[in-house]
């Protein structure tokens, strides 16, 4: 029997060269690996409910081991359970239930074992290897990609991918295109199936959608989203329509996809056509939501007289003059059948003399045809613009819901941009604005001093609140009625060695001289204004004046000086 080395050897070189050339994950080798040892095991012991287990070390060394359970019964199959007897005979610590887990040889694997290892290792890696390509090309349907040609068929032509072997059938070929062995070529990666035994992705050249993604990719415009390509029908190898639409009404949709003397287009079509002998055109027409109108431009250079309904199935009779008939229709009648898939409807082109014969007045029905088709063009319009209105307020009612929330989860902020206004609403500061009183207060301050008691201030509040005032921005100042509050406030504090009862006088001078205390922090200088009253008292000499001849009014010379 071989030993333990000789159990375990290396397959560090065979793992990396199928994860290198398979572009599978490491991990997803090592499982298939894993299960591959595990089936093969089991088949070698003939026993397929054997418990076994497969440890892979960093260094490529690998390690089998059988499980079995520890019983105290008899032993039915001793692939699986173990007496507890024998259990301890090999380990004495094992009990009951345990699991016995011993080290076996893989060396001695016959040709069907190792085949059939073989064969789950490859069906493991099989699987995980389309399960990738599905998820690397499912997303880039109808997205063009370069390849190189492998093989080429009878059939199918073989282009090999990034990741992948792709195949295009002969269907999917532009017919008289020539196509050998290590071509490099521009591809539309049209289907990708995950369930099949031949190649998982199917590419084409002869889809409209190829044509559409080389103007995107060449058309400035197109990629932007400035123009947008409505609709688009192709018969490859002769001729292609795109209908087309833009966005802005200062950029000719038309004129974008064509380009100075046709250039765009023949950029487009020399990758169509540089592989055969093909020629195919591209024609480029104007989408419009109005059907008749989108028809004859789709029909052009073919006058459409008039379009009519036909049927109830929402299919289209085009009227046509005699002569033009043949026009209409086009070679081996592509055009009809390239108008039809663009309408996405069944399109029917008569003559003016075969509609005649049928007794159909084409002309009145035409008219009503289009009439209706007008008003549904309008109503449709009114229809988006209401959507569009709706989705609008929509958005903007989620907006100010999501602001209005934040505003409820950060209320601090709010307090702090609404404090400011406060100050001038509040009722102190509309008594602080009377701080810097006229002659007149002064002298009735000064009398209030000398003749009322300091707790009577309600003669200086009647006269606080007859100002106007205008605020301006000034460094500090000290008003004459603050100087009287001061000399106040020392007279009191030279008679608090006498303590009496607090009264309601006391009271409002306090709280006074705390709104004067509040005036000197204020960052305003308050400017005096005269009520038209108090301008006519001025003027009146015949009024008894209003100053007392006892009051020295040099003492305010400097006040007034100030204001000028």
């Amino acid at each position: 029997m071989r030993t333990k080395k000789d159990n375990t050897p290396s397959v560090n070189e065979a793992w990396s060269e199928i994860v290198n050339n398979k572009l599978i994950p490491q991990e997803v080798f090592q499982e298939a690996l894993k299960e591959s040892i595990v089936k093969a095991y089991r088949k070698h012991i003939n026993c397929p409910d054997a418990e076994v287990r497969v440890e892979l070390h960093p260094d490529g060394k690998m390690d089998v081991y059988q499980q079995r359970k520890v019983i105290d019964t008899e032993v039915e199959d001793d692939e699986i359970e173990i007496s507890l007897e024998d259990a301890q005979a090999i380990n004495p610590e094992l009990k009951v239930g345990d699991i016995l887990e011993e080290a076996v040889s893989i060396a001695d694997f016959g040709r069907a074992t190792v085949s059939l290892a073989k064969n789950v290792m490859l069906q493991k890696i099989k699987e995980a290897s389309k399960q990738i390509v599905f998820d690397e090309y499912s997303d880039k349907i109808d997205d063009i990609t370069w390849g190189t040609v492998q093989t080429v068929e009878d059939k199918y032509t073989l282009i090999q991918l990034d990741k992948t072997l792709a195949m295009m059938p002969k269907s999917e070929q532009i017919p008289g295109e020539r196509l050998t062995d290590g071509q490099r070529i521009r591809v539309l990666i049209k289907s990708v199936a995950k369930e099949t035994k031949g190649a998982q992705v199917i590419v084409s050249r002869a889809s409209a959608n190829l044509v559409k993604r080389l103007f995107e990719i060449t058309i400035t415009e197109i990629y932007d989203g400035t123009v947008e390509v409505k609709a688009i029908a192709r018969e490859a190898g002769e001729r292609t329509k795109m209908a087309v639409y833009s966005k802005n009404p200062n950029v000719d949709a038309v004129g974008s996809c064509i380009g100075h003397q046709g250039q765009r287009v023949k950029d487009v079509l020399e990758e169509i056509t540089k592989y055969s002998n093909s020629d195919e055109r591209i024609d480029v027409v104007e989408w419009s939501p109005n059907i008749v109108e989108f028809v004859k431009n789709i029909m052009k250079p073919a006058e459409i007289l008039g379009v009519l309904p036909s049927g109830d199935s929402g299919n289209l009779l085009l009227v046509v003059e005699n002569e033009k008939l043949s026009q209409a229709i086009g070679k081996r009648g592509i055009n009809a059948r390239l108008a039809s898939k663009l309408m996405n409807r069944k399109i029917d082109i008569k003559s003016v003399a075969e509609v005649q014969e049928m007794g159909i007045d084409w002309v009145s029905e035409a008219q009503a045809f289009a009439a209706k088709e007008e008003a549904l063009r309008k109503q449709r319009a009114i229809e988006e613009m209401k959507a569009a209105a709706e989705k609008k307020a929509a958005e903007e009612a989620a907006k100010a819901a999501e602001q209005l929330e934040q505003a409820e989860e950060e209320p601090v902020i709010e307090e702090t941009v609404t404090a400011e206004p406060t100050v001038v609403e509040e009722p102190v500061v509309e008594e602080t604005v009377v701080a810097e009183p006229v002659a007149e207060e002064v002298r009735e301050a000064e009398e209030t001093v000398e003749e009322v008691p300091a707790e009577e201030p309600v003669q200086e509040q009647e006269t606080v609140k007859k100002r106007k005032p205008k605020l301006e921005k000034a460094s500090e100042y000290v008003s004459k009625y603050e100087e009287l509050a001061d000399a106040r406030k020392s007279q009191q504090q030279t008679t608090s060695s006498r303590r009496r009862k607090t009264t309601k006088e006391d009271e409002e001078a306090a709280e006074l001289r705390r709104k004067l205390e509040e005036l000197r922090n204020q960052e305003y200088q308050i400017k005096p204004e005269y009520t038209e009253e108090e301008l006519e008292d001025f003027n009146n000499d015949d009024e008894e004046h209003w100053y007392d001849e006892d009051i020295d009014y040099d003492d305010y010379d400097d006040y007034y000086d100030d204001e000028e």
